[in-house]
C-alpha cells in the first residue's frame, strides 16, 4: 500500500507547481525523475512478484481440484464394492479438497486484480516518467537559458555602470589627470632645457668675444715688439 501511495503521489505531481516552490528548480527536477525511476523499478518488481504469486495460486488450486476429483473417483469405487464407510471417508476428503480449491480460486481472483492494478500503475507511471523527463529537459534548458540571460544582463549593466562612473570622474578621470600631469612635467622639462640652452648660447658668445679680445691684445703686443726692435 505504501508503494501504491507513493506512485499515486508521483502521478498527481504537478511539475510546474513544484518548480514554482523549489529553491533550485534544476536539482528538484532531476530528483523528481530519479524518484520516478526508482518507484517504476519497484512497481515492476512487484508486478513480477504478483504474477508469479498468481500462477502459484492457480497451480495450487488446480492441484486441489485434481485431488478432489481423485477422491470422488475413489468414493465411487468404494460404493461399487459396497464399502460405504470407505466411500464416506473418500467423499469427506474430496469435499475438503474442493473447499481448498474454492479458497485458492478466490485468492487467484484477488491476486489477479492486484496484478492488473500493478500493471496499470506501472503503465501510467512509465508514461508519466517519459512525459516528466521530456518536460524536465525542456524546463532545465529554459532555466539555464534564463540564468545565462540574467548573467549577461548583469554583466552588461556592470559594464555600463563602470563606463558611466569612469566618465564622471572615476578611473577614467584619474587616468586623464595622470596624463595631464605627465604632459605638464614634459612641458616643464622642455622649458628648463630651453632656458639652459639660451644661457649656454650667451656663455659661448661671451667666451668667443673674450678669445677674440685676447687674440687682438696678443697681436698688438707683438706689433709693438717689432716696432721697438
Amino acid at each position: 500500500m505504501a508503494l501504491m501511495e507513493r506512485v499515486a503521489t508521483l502521478l498527481r505531481a504537478n511539475v510546474n507547481d513544484m518548480i514554482d516552490r523549489a529553491e533550485d528548480p534544476e536539482k528538484m527536477l532531476k530528483q523528481l525523475v530519479l524518484d520516478m525511476e526508482n518507484q517504476l523499478l519497484q512497481v515492476k518488481t512487484q508486478v513480477a512478484i504478483a504474477i508469479a504469486d498468481q500462477h502459484l495460486l492457480q497451480k495450487k488450486g488446480k492441484e486441489q481440484e485434481e485431488s478432489a476429483a481423485s477422491w470422488r473417483a475413489k468414493a465411487e469405487m468404494a460404493v461399487a464394492k459396497g464399502k460405504d464407510d470407505m466411500a464416506t471417508a473418500a467423499l469427506e476428503r474430496a469435499l475438503s479438497h474442493e473447499q481448498m480449491a474454492e479458497n485458492f480460486a478466490r485468492q487467484v481472483a484477488e491476486q489477479t486484480a492486484e496484478a492488473d492494478a500493478l500493471r496499470s500503475s506501472y503503465t501510467k507511471l512509465q508514461g508519466k516518467l517519459q512525459e516528466t523527463q521530456a518536460q524536465c529537459e525542456m524546463l532545465i534548458a529554459q532555466h539555464r537559458r534564463a540564468k545565462m540571460v540574467g548573467k549577461a544582463t548583469l554583466a552588461r549593466e556592470a559594464v555600463e555602470t563602470t563606463a558611466v562612473t569612469a566618465v564622471r570622474g572615476g578611473a577614467l578621470g584619474r587616468f586623464k589627470a595622470r596624463i595631464q600631469n605627465a604632459e605638464a612635467e614634459n612641458h616643464a622639462g622642455k622649458t628648463l632645457l630651453a632656458a639652459d640652452s639660451l644661457e649656454d648660447d650667451f656663455a659661448k658668445m661671451e667666451r668667443e668675444e673674450k678669445v677674440s679680445r685676447l687674440l687682438e691684445e696678443l697681436k698688438t703686443k707683438q706689433g709693438r715688439m717689432l716696432e721697438a726692435g
